[in-house]
């Protein structure tokens, strides 16, 4: 089979099981789970010998310990089918969610965010906390594709004795933006499981998105100090006559640069469709996000004049985006279809009754403690954290661990956003080690501190905000 005609086939299955998907999500026709779980073997064992490294290795894994635990339980085929199933809803965001992202690409907006940028973020504190909160807004549209444009607005002129800090700055700002907005694979898994709405668990993300900001901007503070020094000089090619020239142009530059409001407007209105359209109609949020995705940048695109655009953008994203994601997507379905395997064989009721035995902390808390270390943990060894926080999220029944779905929610949300910055597997870490040639472990091994850090704020955040 050639690569084309695989490519091909792939991209059929894929749009065949988010079209299905959403057939059964509307009308609630069970029947359809079977066809569902088909198009998901199919697309996971098309998919493996494909696979390279840590991803094929785990795709096996998960696919064979799948079959081998139902079959020891001798589960019905509904059963297998369902299993199958499990994370399905991620392949149809990954389908429809980046089109969100199409807007935000407009040359005019990119150019006046550059412009922006460039004037107003000139100190070393400021030019992190601006990258850090940048890529954490511009990350919830267009994932993990913002990481290249902001790397274009930071290093558009030497940055001396930042490349690393900025780095940590564009690392931690994707795993803020993984908290809190409804486009993430980890949000979709997580509220869908759980069966709790984006609204209502929006509220404390968000305060830990500002949180990782602080204590980010805190764990680096030492080195921002050092690096201001010679971030403040002008370009060394200047003669010592012409820095004060330098100085006054850049400043008037500065006062010139506006933020591009358009793009302002368009961030702020797709959340809110988004919201609004979840109170309004009795449907899962998946669904609610194909529904805009669809129609809102396209009625953006339209009523800016810029139809020829979107049509290249969703051609890119059709073309090249999604068979990018393959990988990705056989290792959630894989990862899925093991975690419905455990949910037979209900090991999850045994959780309770271990911890228990341990008498120094509460339930809930001790579980907490365990959640974060373990993911996080993990997620350094290599791991995606999908392949924990789909086994905890499809098989742990939060009541039998004295939380409620939404304090579950938050605690595997804030534990999947702090894995994403220490883990070496992280499309983060190795796009940002492919831009400025450094080994992943480079890039991973200063975020460990604030890892810790942010691991005890969730932590905190949970007892004293949660359990109550």
């Amino acid at each position: 089979m050639t690569s084309a005609i695989r490519t091909a086939m792939e991209r059929a299955i894929l749009f065949s099981t988010a079209a299905v998907f959403i057939v059964e999500q509307l009308t609630n026709t069970g029947s359809l789970t079977y066809m569902i779980g088909g198009l998901v073997f199919v697309a996971i064992f098309l998919r493996l010998p494909s696979l390279k490294g840590m991803t094929f290795w785990l795709t096996a894994v998960f696919s064979f310990a799948g079959i081998v635990l139902l079959s020891m339980r001798a589960a019905e085929a509904k059963v297998w089918f369902e299993a199958a199933g499990a994370n399905v809803t991620i392949v149809t965001l990954f389908l429809f969610a980046p089109l969100f992202g199409i807007p935000v690409r407009l040359p005019a907006y990119v150019n006046s965010l550059k412009r922006f940028y460039e004037a107003n973020f000139r100190s070393s504190t400021a030019l992190f906390v601006g990258t850090q909160l940048l890529t954490l807004i511009l990350c919830v549209f267009i994932n993990v594709g913002s990481i290249p444009v902001v790397y274009q607005m930071v290093f558009v002129r030497p940055r001396p004795g930042m490349s690393l800090l900025l780095a940590n700055a564009m690392n931690r700002g994707f795993a803020g933006a993984i908290l809190w907005s409804p486009y993430f694979a980890a949000m979709t898994l997580v509220t869908t499981a759980l069966q709790v709405s984006w609204s209502s668990v929006l509220p404390h993300m968000l305060v830990l998105a500002i949180m990782s900001l602080c204590i980010s901007l805190a764990v680096d503070f030492r080195q921002l100090h050092s690096a201001e020094a010679g971030l403040a000089e002008p370009p060394a090619q200047l003669l010592p006559k012409d820095k004060e020239a330098f100085s006054s142009k850049a400043e008037k530059k500065g006062q010139r640069a506006a933020f591009p409001y358009g793009l302002g407007v368009y961030l702020i209105a797709s959340m809110a469709v988004v919201f609004i359209l979840e109170r309004l109609l009795d449907l899962p949020m998946v669904l609610i996000i194909c529904l805009s995705a669809l129609l809102f940048p396209l009625l953006w695109c339209l009523a800016s004049g810029k139809a020829s655009f979107y049509r290249q953008g969703v051609h890119h994203h059709v073309t090249a985006t999604l068979p990018a994601l393959q990988k990705e997507i056989a290792l959630f379905l894989s990862a899925g279809f093991f975690s419905g395997a455990i949910g037979v064989w209900q090991i999850g009721t045994a959780v309770p009754a271990i911890l228990d035995k341990i008498p120094l902390l509460p339930v809930p808390v001790l579980f907490s403690m365990l959640t974060v270390v373990l993911i996080v943990g993990t997620s350094a060894l290599g791991i995606h954290p999908i392949v924990l926080v789909t086994i905890l999220a499809g098989g742990i029944d939060p009541a039998a661990m004295q939380m409620s779905p939404d304090q579950f929610a938050v605690l595997l949300l804030g534990s999947w956003a702090i894995s994403n910055p220490v883990s070496p597997a992280s499309a983060v870490n190795n796009l940002l080690a492919g831009l400025l040639k450094r080994s992943v472990f480079e890039l991973a091994s200063p975020n460990y501190k604030f890892a810790v850090c942010m691991g005890g704020v969730l932590f905190l955040y949970l007892t004293i905000a949660l359990f109550r």
